[in-house]
């Protein structure tokens, strides 16, 4: 029954052309929404609401067995929403039209999509890093992928990206945040973590901006352990706030609270801040004046569970005033314990209500009554759609930054001969095989990552052969952390070689530069911060001089490249038979 109402409302609204105008945050309630929030809540079983806060981890890669124990946690503790992880698109539409079949009140579904589907699901497009977007000077872009993500998103049935990171990544030694940062600049992170925020916003797609209230100054993955932060309240304020005060005031509708101790803010000895009341309820929804979803990081996580285990630490959170809780060790159990804390007085029951209707505001605001169409050849077309892709090389392009030496760009010859290096790798790469279409007179080599000295010598002794030398460098890694897991004969071996005047590329992590202070004598030094197909032709389309190059560094990487270096460089055109000069 409840669900028949639910879909009346939405085609009632919908024919209105309500959701036809400018889409206002769900904080600022009409009529409309506020009528049908309250009509929703007043048919939840009183027992049942508090399921609403909760929401559950689901995948499409674990087999119908646990697909089919989500369904069950859905059925029996009428739960608030899903978090999709590892799968597949097709995959996931339909098993997410089958969950919301069986829940009473339609399903806010949630993803943790950074840099778009491809952080999860096979098939899909993968945008750029948060770090490498750092490097674009156009903001206008990040707001476009903004939009095409949120139109994935709703092309698969889901509301709710938990992005952007507006973490400034301060800590070069940072193992989790790190180049999921757009950098190291309270302005630039600001700034583009905005963009970002507005194109998903814009769309109709809710956001979580994270990792409140600012994870980028750690040395402790909160998965594993919980990050202390020993700043002053000074410091607080003035940087690691900073993103999130802009974002909230520009209406995130969404804040994801991170696991940390920080003593600044709250006293009690190993208290995570996901649990922590003078946090949440006091300075984000208090002094910061947020209204939006406050919502924890998962509760699985050994940053929290550590201190706080059976179930403890959910109840805790929903007191601070979190809104969502995410991912709980056992979701049935801490629906459980926080009914008895309502009982005991623990919890306030109003403070439950209010947290629920706000989510029910969230689901009206993002229309989760309305059920995308299934067919698994049109949601890959359109998830792999023609202008997204366009999209992404286009952020790639604008994201390669000329660090050191545009004049050898400026006098790299197409028809001399070439020698094309390209380290940390196995096969031939596509920066390779690119930039060989313009320099018809070169020859490709490659030295994995555990060369030989035998190999290197080969190499080096064949390099003597060539006046022109690009020296690519690659980081295959899933995570690119931020040192190259080279073995020592291969970091000798871009020593010597940089001392024979090369191009240098680096598609990787740009704090690698630190480790290999060769890098820095370079008369030439490209970065695009990550090793992918993209980021490859787009510096091969810079070294044939085919684009202009505007990145900047997002990161200072050591005292000689600093935040915000990076040459403008413009290629000289061609001089045409004829041409006047």
């Amino acid at each position: 029954m409840l669900l028949r109402i639910f879909v009346v409302a939405f085609s009632i609204c919908s024919s209105t052309g309500l959701f036809a105008q400018s889409l206002k945050p769900f904080m600022e309630p009409d009529v409309q929404q506020q009528h049908w929030v309250d009509s929703v809540f007043k048919k939840i079983k009183r027992k049942e609401r508090i399921g609403q806060m909760f929401f559950l981890r689901a995948h499409t890669n674990l087999g119908k067995a646990y697909e089919d124990s989500v369904a069950k946690l859905i059925k029996t503790n009428k739960v608030g929403g899903l978090v999709f992880f590892q799968g597949g698109p097709g995959r996931q539409a339909n098993l997410t039209k089958t969950y919301q079949s069986i829940s009473e009140v339609p399903l806010l579904i949630a993803m943790d999509a950074e840099w778009g589907l491809g952080m999860r699901l096979d098939s899909t497009i993968s945008y750029p890093y948060q770090m490498t977007l750092g490097a674009i000077q156009d903001n206008s872009l990040i707001y476009a992928m903004g939009r095409e993500i949120a139109r994935d998103f709703k092309r698969l049935g889901m509301h709710l990206n938990f992005a952007p990171v507006s973490d400034i990544n301060n800590n070069p030694r940072n193992p989790v945040i790190n180049y999921r940062s757009f950098g190291d600049n309270k302005y630039n992170v600001a700034l583009k973590a905005a963009a970002y925020m507005k194109g998903l916003q814009d769309e109709g797609v809710l956001v979580s901006i994270k990792h409140f209230p600012g994870h980028g100054d750690t040395d402790v993955d909160s998965h594993g352990d919980l990050p202390k932060l020993n700043f002053t309240r000074e410091r607080l304020d003035s940087l690691e706030l900073y993103p999130f005060k802009e974002l909230i005031a520009k209406g995130a509708s969404g804040v994801m609270v991170a696991h940390m101790n920080i003593p600044a803010l709250d006293s009690t000895e190993n208290l995570p801040s996901t649990l922590s009341r003078p946090i949440i309820t006091g300075l984000l929804k208090e002094d910061l004046g947020f209204k939006g979803l406050a919502i924890s990081d998962a509760m699985e996580m050994k940053g929290v569970t550590k201190y706080f285990s059976n179930g403890e630490a959910d109840v805790r959170a929903i007191m601070a005033g979190n809104d969502i809780i995410e991912l709980s060790e056992n979701t049935e159990r801490a629906i459980k314990l926080a009914r008895e804390a309502i009982k005991a007085k623990r919890l306030e029951r109003s403070q439950v209500i209010a947290s629920v209707k706000k989510i029910l505001a969230a689901k009206y605001w993002a229309k989760v009554g309305q059920q995308p169409g299934t067919d698994s050849s049109s949601i890959s077309a359109f998830l792999n759609r023609p202008e997204a892709q366009a999209l992404n090389q286009k952020l790639a392009d604008a994201a390669v930054t000329v660090l050191k030496g545009d004049s050898l760009l400026k006098i790299f010859t197409p028809s001399e001969n070439t020698a094309i290096i390209s380290v940390g790798v196995t096969d031939l790469t596509v920066f390779q095989r690119e930039v060989s279409i313009s320099f018809p007179n070169s020859t490709n080599y490659i030295l994995s990552k555990i060369a030989s000295q035998v190999d290197v010598d080969r190499v080096k002794k064949e390099l003597r052969n060539y006046k022109q030398i690009v020296l690519a460098i690659h980081d295959y890694r899933k995570r690119p952390l931020s040192s190259l897991d080279y073995n020592n004969t291969l970091k000798k071996f871009i020593g010597d070689v940089v001392a024979m005047n090369p191009m240098v590329c680096l598609f990787a992590n740009p704090y690698t530069i630190g480790g290999l202070p060769a890098l820095e004598q370079a008369g030439t030094l490209i970065v695009n911060y990550q090793n992918n197909d993209e980021m490859q032709r787009a510096v091969a389309k810079v070294v044939a001089g085919k684009i202009p190059a505007s990145g900047r560094l997002p990161v200072t990487v050591s005292p000689g490249l600093k935040t915000g270096d990076g040459l403008q460089y413009f290629p000289i055109p061609p001089i045409v038979s004829g041409q006047v000069e």
